[in-house]
């Protein structure tokens, strides 16, 4: 059995985490391919190392004073280095990254340093080796991943390698630039180890015990998903619930390997098991939760709209002209409602306005501001009936008002509309009636 390990930045920021970490990895011999993020924050007055990086670089390459900061980076590292007792010095490393800061390596390059670096000192620590994410992961000169052949790269170089580090979030371009992948890249680094190595498991070590059914700033201490389909996380993480990189699923997805995230500082906890398909009951009736505020509607009205064959086209038309994307598209007889980011749409709203007169000749265009938008996710919703009237049912006694409900053919999710000023009484109300009210029957 193989795993693949991934600790995040919050895991490594101290020696006390990293001790964690390696408790971790030592527990299980099967954890043998370790992917690290660079030091997190240690508390909340606390910098990322990646921003210091950032910041380091953005003063040497411009010609300002930058010592004092790459000596607080420094510092960063030695107390660790210190803290695990380990023989090591990172000197030689430091002055050739000042080098390449003073040459403009690039902002990527900066960043990148973080897991580089955490990756040597995590190697060292645990008896692993050391594989520079630069040498096996591999981006096209236009920046974009080269999954082909990465996987074949990796997989070659990890046939006969035991147990290794590979730091996240960074790789190389064939001239040797360095490239990142989006923020929480390591994320991604830990799938496309494990789709090279066909691991059984991938583990994902966070600050969380796991997916949490709704957002902990509005529900007081929600329940953990114990079980979530690839579909139900893509739900929630598109209305915003995020404790993984959206693009770490895709590796895989496609080999059928599950992604478990776990908790560095609760070990114990089983955390949330993330999976193609699965026969295992949810235990509630949905999943989770999520959404997002700042949406508007447009309203489009016209007498027999549902005859005039190409509506919908021309009017989505309109919208394309201006580069605003739509999120749902709820419609009846004679009605027609287009949901949009309403920060998009303010800047053109009266060309918008003016285009679906000239593009259909409604009747009437109206637009309600300042709405939010509610995803009710759950694979359990399929086969339970009233899930709709449940919802309806918590909110009307909650006293807010639905201005809209979307429901997908897949009965994976139901999109609910509501006031923005009553985007949290919703979500409070739609969990104590599904998870609260079923935990005390």
């Amino acid at each position: 059995m193989k795993k693949v390990v991934k600790f995040g930045g919050s895991s490594l920021a101290s020696p006390k985490q990293f001790k964690k970490a390696g408790e971790i990895i030592r527990s299980d011999k099967t954890r043998r391919y370790v992917v690290p993020s660079a030091p997190g924050k240690r508390n909340d007055k606390d910098e990322k190392v990646t921003d210091m990086l950032y910041a380091c670089y953005d003063a040497a390459s411009s010609g300002t004073a930058y010592k004092k900061l790459l000596n607080r980076i420094k510092e960063r590292y030695v107390e660790i280095i210190d803290g695990l007792d380990l023989n090591l010095n990172l000197d030689f490393e430091f002055d050739r990254i000042e080098e390449n800061f003073l040459k403009g390596a690039g902002r990527d390059y900066a960043a990148s340093r973080g897991e580089y670096l955490n990756g040597i000192l995590m190697a060292h620590y645990l008896g692993y080796e050391f594989i520079d994410a630069a040498e096996v992961i591999f981006f096209d000169d236009q920046g974009n991943f080269e999954a082909e052949a990465t996987n074949r790269e990796l997989s070659e170089r990890l046939e006969h390698v035991e147990r290794a580090v590979i730091p996240g979030f960074y790789g190389a371009k064939h001239d040797g630039t360095i490239k990142t992948f989006s923020r929480g890249g390591s994320d991604v680094t830990g799938s496309i180890v494990a789709k090279a190595i066909h691991a059984d498991l991938y583990e994902n070590w966070t600050d969380v015990s796991g997916f949490l059914v709704a957002d902990p700033r509005i529900v007081d201490k929600p329940e953990v998903i114990e079980t979530i389909t690839y579909k139900e996380l893509r739900e929630l993480a598109y209305m915003g619930a995020s404790v993984l990189h959206e693009d770490a699923i895709f590796p895989v997805r496609k080999e059928g390997i599950p992604i478990n995230i776990r908790n560095t500082n609760k070990p114990a906890d089983k955390g949330t098991l993330i999976v193609e398909s699965t026969l295992r009951k949810p235990k509630y009736t949905i999943t989770g939760i999520a959404g997002k505020k700042g949406f508007c509607a447009i309203n489009i009205e016209k007498a027999m709209m549902n005859t005039e064959v190409g509506f919908g086209r021309k009017v989505l038309g309109v919208f394309e002209k201006f580069g605003i994307s739509f999120e749902h598209m709820p419609s009846g007889i004679d009605t027609m409602t287009i949901m949009v980011h309403q920060d998009e749409f303010e800047e053109y709203e009266q060309s918008v306005i003016a285009g679906i007169h000239r593009a259909v000749e409604p009747d009437s265009v109206d637009l309600e501001s300042d709405l939010a938008l509610i995803a009710v996710v759950g694979r359990g919703m399929k086969a339970t009936r009233g899930t709709a009237g449940r919802i309806f049912s918590a909110l009307a006694h909650a006293r807010i008002n639905v201005k809209m409900i979307d429901q997908g053919s897949s009965e994976l999710n139901i999109i609910i509309g509501v006031k923005n000023v009553d985007f949290e009484g919703a979500i409070k109300a739609i969990y104590d009636i599904f998870v609260t009210a079923e935990l005390e029957n």
